[in-house]
């Protein structure tokens, strides 16, 4: 698909790029050698399919963000295999957007040149990406911020510019690491909503890291609980609830069914005590 066909996509509500497909077995992840080194992950198994929305979710330190990690190719497998769409991961993906807790964005250009970065680097189309861009911020909430400074903007302002500047450019792939963990209550059951109705109408692959059981069960086709670390993949939930989700997920007894099996995982693991 062209970047004009992509664009127009986009517009009205069709499927642009198809997302990717994730295929991992049994990789690991360990950090030094000898005595001291330390296994930080797994072994672990993955089978995404194109354009599913799946949350990893386990406590502190059992080694999601290193999922993540390993899944952009920034960081190495230990062992095991992983492929993207069927070809072995072998060195940084380019064609996927990251969105980190930390929005990261660059204190001397306004937002919309934060968006824009993507174009620049990338040497794409620069009226197409504008496009793109203006419609993000449109779908996001953000219009009128494209000449704000990120100073100028909230916390939920600031993760929405992050989340835009990773969709710009139309990646099939979207990898979040805890992206709402900073923000209050409000602004992340906001931002969840915006999200899920932009990925209903893109239907890129999203791997989604979260400490939230709400947000899991309430952005996700999947969620896939982990361990205590190293972190290994204990327990993968179907969520069977109908789309879009409303704000209050308590609407929906099965979501208490849901969060309570999550909340009795990890009692069994030790992480709650009560």
């Amino acid at each position: 698909m062209n970047q004009v066909s992509m664009t127009s996509a986009l517009s009205t509500g069709q499927t642009s790029v198809a997302g990717a497909s994730i295929t991992a077995q049994a990789i690991t992840k360990t950090y030094g050698e000898g005595p001291a080194a330390f296994h930080a992950l797994g072994p672990i198994d993955l089978d995404i399919k194109p354009g599913e929305f799946v949350s990893l979710i386990g406590p502190s330190g059992c080694g999601k963000s290193t999922t993540l990690l390993l899944a952009s190719g920034l960081e190495p497998l230990s062992s095991g295999t992983l492929e993207v769409d069927g070809k072995p991961l072998t060195r940084p993906l380019s064609e996927v957007g990251i969105v980190f807790q930390d929005h990261l964005l660059l204190d001397f250009r306004t937002a919309l040149d934060n968006v824009m970065l993507q174009q620049e680097i990338r040497g794409l189309d620069k009226a197409v990406i504008r496009e793109r861009a203006d419609m993000l911020f449109d779908r996001l909430g953000l219009k009128g911020a494209q000449k704000k400074y990120p100073r100028q903007l909230s916390g939920g302002m600031r993760q929405r510019v992050s989340i835009a500047r990773a969709l710009v450019h139309d990646p099939s792939m979207l990898l979040m690491d805890e992206p709402f963990g900073a923000l209050d209550a409000i602004t992340r059951t906001q931002i969840r909503h915006d999200l899920e109705m932009l990925w209903l109408e893109t239907r890129k692959t999203v791997l989604f890291i979260t400490h939230s059981i709400e947000e899991a069960v309430g952005l996700s086709d999947r969620v896939l609980v982990m361990s205590t670390s190293p972190g290994r993949i204990i327990e993968e939930i179907k969520i069977d609830l109908p789309r879009p989700r409303p704000a209050h997920l308590g609407e929906y007894p099965e979501f208490s069914a849901y969060a309570e099996k999550i909340y009795s995982i990890f009692a069994k693991l030790g992480v709650y005590k009560f």
